[in-house]
Order: structure tokens, then C-alpha cells, then sequence
């Protein structure tokens, strides 16, 4: 005989069949469609990662010849490589290409060559670590021409918080102490020596450049004249050999008296 419990149980059992076989009449159709969705995502998903793969390939091709035409060729030929990869394909690979393209274009004509790096540094689809390391390369390459807005750009990158205030601080130095500005480079080297992160090879150059800010500058004094060299002696030819000495003549020896007569 059937408990109560157990009857109660039926009926619920009873009743969510009930409640189910309604709502899948009511929204059947919805479910269905939901499926449908979610199967044509992960389908679309799985084929544009499929599609992206094999641009990143392409890519990848493309921009190892173009290494190749950089190592082999002129700088020329290599810009127009890496201009080509940038044109079609993925950010990445575009990204990396926009920036040896600015590289190899800074090794015929610097100014070129910073124009390109200052248009990925305006880039805002950039990340801001990559912009900056635009920025650096972009100054270092008229940093030797006493360029006003690298020497300010390269000022705004030894900030405490960027992570290319090493390069920039000792470049900046550097630039100081080719100018005779001792005072301005020791002002960046002491940065240098009081900033934690300084990478290790930078401190081992740091004791070389506070050696020579030490020094100050260099004294130079005329060297005195050298003393004039004695002459040689005359060279004597045909010379008449000198007269030998005749030998001194041994005086005679005295003959010794005769002995006297005896008687």
C-alpha cells in the first residue's frame, strides 16, 4: 500500500512534468534557436581563430624574408619589405614591422627614420610601453645632432616611472659630458646610482662615467721643445794616415872601466 509520502511524492513528480512539458510547448522554439546560436558561435569562433592562424603564418613568411632582405640588402629594400608585411598583416606582425621598418629607415636618413617612430608614438592603438619605446628610438636617433625636441623627449622618458628612464638618464649624460657640462652629467649619473632597478651592466658603466665626471676636464699644455741633438761627427775621407813615431833610440851603454895593473 502506497504511504502518504510516497503519494505526495508522485504528485509533485507529476506536477513538474507537467510544468515542463508546458513551458518547452510555450518556448520550444526558443530553446531551439538558442541552440542554433551557440552552435553557429563556436563555429564562427573556431573559424576565425582558423583564419587568423593562417594570416599569422602568411605573416610570419613574409616577415622572415623581409629579415632577410634587412640582413642581405640595403636599408632600402628592407623599409620596403617591412612596409609591405605592415600593410597586410595582423597587428602583431604590423606592429613589429612598423618598427623595423622605422629602424632601417633611420640607417639611410635619421630624420626619416625619427619621423617614422614618431608616428607610431602618436598611435593611440598602441600600448602606451611600446609608444614610449618608439619615442626612445626615435630620439636616440638625433640625439647626436643636438636635436631640442629629442633631448626634451628623451628628458620626459627618465621620469622615475617609465621603464626606458635607464637608457634615457645615461644617454642624457653622455650628452652632458660631451658638451663639457660636468656638472649636468654628474646630475644624471647620480640618478643613475640612486635608482634600485639600475640594471647591473649599467652600474659597471656608471664607475667609468663618474671617474671622468670626477676629472673635469682635461688640461692641455704645449709640450715643451726637445733639445736640438748634437751633430755628428764629421766624416773624414782621403785623410793622410798619421805619421808613426820612430822609436826612441836606446842611449849606449858605457863600457866599464879597465881594471888597473898590478905590479
Amino acid at each position: 500500500m502506497m504511504s502518504e509520502n510516497e503519494f505526495i511524492r508522485e504528485v509533485n513528480d507529476e506536477y513538474r512534468r507537467d510544468r515542463l512539458t508546458q513551458i518547452w510547448s510555450r518556448y520550444s522554439g526558443v530553446f531551439i534557436g538558442l541552440a542554433v546560436l551557440v552552435v553557429l558561435g563556436v563555429g564562427g569562433w573556431r573559424y576565425w581563430q582558423h583564419a587568423q592562424g593562417q594570416q599569422a603564418e602568411a605573416a610570419s613568411q613574409r616577415f622572415e624574408e623581409a629579415l632577410r632582405r634587412a640582413k642581405d640588402g640595403t636599408p632600402e629594400d628592407a623599409e620596403k619589405a617591412f612596409a609591405g608585411v605592415a600593410a597586410e598583416a595582423p597587428f602583431g606582425y604590423r606592429l613589429l614591422a612598423r618598427l623595423r621598418a622605422a629602424a632601417e629607415a633611420g640607417k639611410a636618413d635619421p630624420a626619416a627614420g625619427a619621423k617614422a617612430y614618431a608616428a607610431i608614438a602618436d598611435d593611440t592603438s598602441v600600448g602606451q610601453s611600446l609608444r614610449d619605446l618608439a619615442r626612445l628610438r626615435g630620439a636616440l636617433l638625433l640625439v647626436d645632432k643636438d636635436d631640442a625636441t629629442a633631448l626634451n623627449t628623451l628628458q620626459s622618458l627618465a621620469a622615475p616611472a617609465n621603464a626606458f628612464r635607464h637608457t634615457a638618464r645615461e644617454t642624457l649624460g653622455l650628452v652632458a659630458l660631451k658638451k663639457g657640462d660636468f656638472e649636468g652629467a654628474g646630475r644624471w649619473f647620480d640618478q643613475i646610482a640612486a635608482d634600485r632597478e639600475t640594471p647591473a651592466g649599467l652600474r659597471q658603466r656608471l664607475e667609468i662615467y663618474v671617474g671622468l665626471v670626477a676629472g673635469g676636464p682635461v688640461q692641455v699644455t704645449a709640450a715643451a721643445a726637445p733639445a736640438p741633438a748634437a751633430p755628428p761627427p764629421p766624416v773624414v775621407t782621403d785623410a793622410p794616415a798619421p805619421a808613426q813615431e820612430a822609436p826612441a833610440q836606446e842611449a849606449p851603454a858605457q863600457e866599464a872601466p879597465a881594471p888597473a895593473a898590478t905590479r
